[in-house]
């Protein structure tokens, strides 16, 4: 079991423990504090030394919390700070901000309370004495570039107004609130910065690894983001390089990184990032071999050989042409798909679950040219296999933990130059035209958008919209219709697949539950009795049915359902997803 100390502390008696050697790490984030959080912690702690303004009012005994730090030793006897790194090095700058104000007074109260200060900012020797160049805290933040800015301030209390960092800002900030306050309450002056140090609190806890460090540091933090794994990996990264040129074009890549995947990943779990790293994990597993359906955590599988994956040279390079792949794939790029592709990217993206990024995050790694893009004709075919064999199984074996094996089986397929053919999971006519005609198409269901969206956008005549259109699921004979005078001899007709069909979320509130001679006009699009142009829906079989019935009845929906299951079947057969008979 993992030993933890936990034992809350003065600001004093943390920040001065010559064991406080406290580290920013490469990993963490950089200094994000801003005016707003100043204002908020300088009030707070103002009204808790000054209860209603007034010196004389406050408790010696009373304690003010602050916070946690989590920290672990790292093997350089440093307290490296996984947890609290914005308040910590907030409360060095009122601090230090403090200590300078301090410099030409020399009452007892103001010089002893400047001594204080120097111990909670510099090392000290055995006398107690600070070593001004030596500071109690040090960053290595890998995309700080102003963290030589921060430990600068420390050391010398100075900052100039073209300085436009955080540290600057903020340090700037409580010069100001210090000067305000001591020409306000000059008596009051030596003691906030007393009872800072002997009245605030920390509750510093420190694991004996950062492995335990970052699992408490998930368990305690709800305010901000923790750190994620592509943190840890960033710090792993940064350490491989060993010049100063190469660390500052990692930096500049890892930006881009991070700003293209926050555009375009918006994972259920973890950050961004790590859903980047996620997708090339699935193109090394396969490389590796892996056909385990039991996939790692996103760490244990990288910290594998300490970092040997992160630290070959085509594992950056693959993680920027991966992310531009999927930009473009997100952003509908037609300059590097076709009409085509993009229809059936289209049509993946409304996939029962999200297997089919792994699986074509492999296939694009492999196959891609020198110039990353993909031969049409054999990507076609991919994509076409992969929608069809993962609507199918959605039916058959629901959930994607069961996709998992015949998926993963395909992924060391590709990497070793052999077809995807899903030979060992064809679908049996017979039991899948069962499962599919005995399903269910409520809303809800994630397979019911899935198989309206494949049936709508399958047919190449049919405008592909932008992948932020909504649409809603539009019930052709609506409910309320059979509410009133129940002409389906059995209301399973409402939910059947036939009875539904994609329609843009506005028409849809328009159509509402109006019979469908009622809303043929919204389908077809309509001119109001102001004149306005009201627009029809894009897709082309509402348009139609619009166009050509005044009516949709129970028949309609019973033939529709077929039309539909008889098309999937086929195509699947197309495919050679089915099994022989």
């Amino acid at each position: 079991m993992s030993k933890l100390n936990v034992d809350q502390k003065t600001i004093m008696l943390l920040f001065s423990d010559k064991k406080s050697d406290f580290l920013i790490p490469d990993y963490q984030r950089p200094y994000a504090w801003e005016e707003g959080q100043c204002q908020t912690l300088w009030d707070d702690i103002f009204t808790f030394a000054f209860p209603d303004n007034n010196c004389d009012k406050f408790d010696s005994n009373e304690e003010y919390f602050l916070g946690s730090i989590v920290t672990f030793e790292n093997e350089k006897n440093k307290k490296e700070v996984i947890d609290g790194q914005q308040r910590l090095t907030t409360l060095m700058l009122l601090l230090r901000a403090f200590y300078a104000k301090f410099g030409n007074m020399q009452d007892e109260n103001s010089k002893s309370t400047r001594e204080r200060i120097a111990q909670c900012l510099w090392k000290t020797n055995e006398f107690g004495q600070p070593n001004l160049n030596v500071l109690k805290i040090d960053s290595e933040v890998a995309t700080d570039n102003d963290k030589d800015e921060f430990l600068e301030i420390l050391k010398t209390g100075i900052v100039n107004r073209d300085q436009k960092s955080n540290y600057a800002k903020n340090y700037r900030f409580f010069q100001e609130k210090i000067d305000n306050f001591l020409s306000e309450y000059p008596s009051y002056f030596a003691y906030l910065p007393a009872r800072i140090l002997g009245n605030c609190i920390l509750l510093p806890i420190e694991a004996e690894s950062q492995d335990t460090a970052l699992r408490i540091f998930s368990t305690l933090n709800d305010r901000g983001l923790p750190l994620s794994d592509a943190d840890i990996f960033k710090a792993q990264f940064y350490k491989h390089y060993s010049t100063k040129n190469q660390k500052d074009s990692f930096i500049e890549q890892w930006k881009e990184l991070e700003e293209i995947s926050g555009r375009i990943f918006k994972p259920l779990n973890g950050t961004p990032m790590d859903e980047l790293f996620t997708r090339y994990m699935y193109f090394v597993r396969a490389k590796q071999g892996v056909k385990s359906s039991t996939t790692e955590a996103l760490r244990k599988f990288y910290e594998k050989g300490k970092y040997a994956i992160l630290k070959q040279d085509e594992t950056l390079p693959n993680l920027k042409i991966l992310v531009d792949f999927w930009h473009d794939v997100y952003n509908q790029n037609s300059e590097r798909f076709s009409p085509n592709i993009l229809r059936k990217l289209f049509i993946l993206n409304s996939a029962p679950n999200g297997m089919w990024t792994y699986f074509l995050s492999v296939y694009f790694l492999k196959n891609k040219k020198e110039n990353e893009q993909l031969e049409e004709k054999s990507l076609d075919e991919f994509l076409n296999k992969t929608i069809g064999f993962v609507w199918a199984f959605a039916f058959t074996n629901p959930g994607v933990n069961a996709l998992r094996t015949p998926v993963y089986a395909e992924m060391i397929n590709i990497v070793t130059n052999n077809s995807v053919s899903f030979d060992e999971h064809k679908f049996d006519e017979h039991t899948l035209r069962t499962a599919i005609s005995n399903f269910e198409f409520k809303n809800g269901r994630p397979i019911t958008r899935s198989m309206l969206t494949w049936w709508a956008f399958i047919n190449d005549q049919q405008e592909i919209p932008t992948l932020n259109t909504n649409f809603d699921i539009e019930h052709i004979f609506p409910k309320k219709r059979q509410e009133n005078d129940k002409s389906l001899s059995n209301t399973k007709y409402l939910e059947a697949i036939g009875n539904k069909s994609l329609l843009e979320d506005k028409i849809n509130i328009r159509a509402s539950d109006y019979r469908f001679s009622d809303k043929i006009k919204y389908y077809k699009g309509f001119t109001n009795d102001k004149g306005q142009h009201k627009a029809g829906s894009i897709i082309s079989e509402l348009v139609s049915l619009a166009n050509n019935k005044v009516d949709f009845t129970e028949q309609d929906i019973i033939a529709r359902t077929e039309n539909i299951l008889n098309h999937f079947i086929d195509f699947l057969k197309q495919k050679n997803l089915l099994k022989k008979e």
